[in-house]
């Protein structure tokens, strides 16, 4: 397989981008997504992808409640700054403006109103580097209409994780 044709095919893809907040006992965690869709109409489910090397997947192993956070093309400093701290060692929360969602506790960005909030149904792990959170919807807000940062909208930045972090099982 052609590693370079797969990565072309990937960038015109060119994905929106979301924030992915959650909290488990008490330690809040989020991360920039880029990997995430609905994945069924009636009942309303959607899913999402983790890294393993991410603050925000070990939380999400023991979170029962997520929040997805759909960015707009104005929104590109706050992906900087989900995607390039990491709640390993940084209070990513400490300068936003965050409220707990009332029935589940799970943080809301309030610069983010076009957002959703998931219960998680399944975790799958088949190996990658990442995980799929597969989720129920509990509570979804929109603006209405609005137009998605992509991820070609988020030009070069240093993950707060690199790739060689991330861990790939054969």
């Amino acid at each position: 397989m052609s590693s370079k044709a797969f990565t072309s095919l990937m960038g015109s893809v060119n994905s929106a981008a979301v924030v992915v907040t959650t909290v488990a006992d008490d330690i809040q965690a989020g991360c920039l997504v880029g990997y995430h869709t609905q994945s069924s109409i009636a009942p309303q489910q959607y899913c999402f992808w983790l890294s393993k090397a991410n603050h925000t997947y070990r939380a999400g192993l023991l979170a029962t409640h997520f929040a997805v956070h759909f960015l707009t093309a104005e929104d590109l400093p706050l992906a900087q700054h989900f995607a390039t701290r990491s709640g390993d060692d940084t209070d990513k929360f400490a300068d936003l403006d965050v409220a707990a969602d009332a029935e589940h506790g799970v943080p809301l960005l309030q610069d983010c109103p076009n957002r959703m909030v998931v219960e998680r149904l399944s975790i799958v792990d088949d190996g990658g580097d990442h995980v799929c959170v597969t989720a129920r919807v509990v509570d979804a807000e929109s603006t209405g209409k609005f137009t998605p940062l992509r991820i070609a909208d988020l030009g070069k930045m240093a993950p707060a994780h690199g790739s060689d972090e991330r861990a790939v099982h054969p």
